[in-house]
């Protein structure tokens, strides 16, 4: 199939951007559209050209490094996937896919496709440790934890980071990745001791780093890959007012 890309090209964080159209041909539906960019880079890189710069590591939809907007939805169209597992086949013969980065004041540029997303590494300092010692694996009956709670706070532990919560909110919002964290071991018995001070700490930081409030346009909720519920908001804020 024929492809066409048009990617947001910014040398650096400092220097303007701008859009570059780059076309494919002879690309088999079957790759992901990380690999036809792979594709693409092998191209601009014997032609002397530099390639476009984008954020990956596993490619199986586990790791959250990759993420950009395709055709303005954040992982592109397709529901509960995350952008390394999109493929070409999801698009016609012929498509043009726009790709562009994050947008977010919390997420600066870095080069082309990638972001600076460090923002969410200090959410999740901001929450601190839980005191509750680790040592060594305990006894699977020593803690109980029955098995409605411990899937539910699975759910949330799922959330990969991706970031893609705060690219498709109108506010720039970190409110489900900041929920997703607080709920996974707010529900736990070993998340017990430090719970209410690090629901406030990471609220807090939310606002340091320059996210934007949640106003329930529920756009997180359709972005996520990991399919987490924007529910875990309002259970957030329940647990701010305490």
């Amino acid at each position: 199939m024929k492809i066409t890309l048009r990617i947001w090209r910014q040398p650096a964080a400092d220097q303007p951007g701008r859009y570059e159209r780059h076309g494919l041909a002879d690309v088999s539906p079957d790759v992901s559209l990380l690999e036809a960019l792979d594709q693409l880079n092998e191209q601009l890189i014997s032609a002397g050209e530099r390639p476009v710069s984008f954020e990956h590591d596993c490619r199986e939809g586990i790791c959250g490094s990759c993420g950009f907007l395709v055709n303005g939805q954040a992982h592109g169209p397709r529901i509960a996937t995350s952008v390394c597992q999109l493929y070409l086949r999801e698009f016609e013969d012929g498509a043009e896919l726009t790709l562009e980065p994050w947008r977010a004041k919390a997420f600066p540029a870095i080069q082309d496709l990638m972001v600076d997303r460090s923002a969410l590494d200090r959410l999740i300092a901001a929450g601190g440790y839980c005191s509750t010692g680790t040592g060594q694996a305990p006894d699977g009956n020593a803690l109980p934890v029955g098995r409605d709670q411990a899937t539910s706070a699975f759910s949330t532990a799922t959330c990969i980071g991706c970031g893609a919560c705060v690219a498709s909110c109108r506010n720039a919002s970190a409110s489900l990745f900041v929920a997703a964290k607080l709920a996974h071991l707010g529900q736990l018995p070993q998340g017990q001791p430090e719970r209410a001070s690090r629901a406030k700490a990471m609220q807090d930081q939310m606002v340091t780093e320059g996210f934007g409030s949640c106003s329930s346009h529920l756009e997180c909720e359709a972005a996520c890959p990991q399919e987490i519920s924007a529910d875990w908001i309002s259970w957030m804020h329940r647990e701010r007012r305490g």
